[in-house]
């Protein structure tokens, strides 16, 4: 699913045009990246959780040489489903109702 996915969804599903549809996704999305980049869990309830994590810095190995290298700290975003999705995904898409996507 893209971005102009989530946008046709919204456009047919509630009304509203492409260009609110658009906007509205927009909004979240940069809402939830605001957020990350303010170092902040992002919570979905029935969806699950984003983090952003830091890893340290370690030692490595350039796989073509051989030689070992130095990766250095970064920060990552980790996503943790929750139950509900989990359960829509192993029973095969049965769980949509739980997490308010069926019609």
């Amino acid at each position: 699913m893209t971005k102009a996915d989530l946008i046709e969804l919204i456009y047919e599903r509630i009304g509203f045009s492409k260009k609110e549809a658009a906007e509205a996704v927009e909004t979240v999305l940069e809402s939830i990246k605001a957020s990350l980049e303010n170092g902040e869990v992002v919570k979905i309830v029935g969806f699950g959780n984003f983090v952003v994590r830091r890893k340290l810095a370690r030692k490595g190995r350039n796989p073509k040489t051989g030689e070992e290298v130095t990766i250095t700290p970064r920060h990552v975003v980790t996503f943790k489903p929750s139950q509900v999705l989990k359960n829509a995904v192993t029973d095969g898409g049965d769980g949509a109702s739980e997490m308010g996507l069926s019609e």
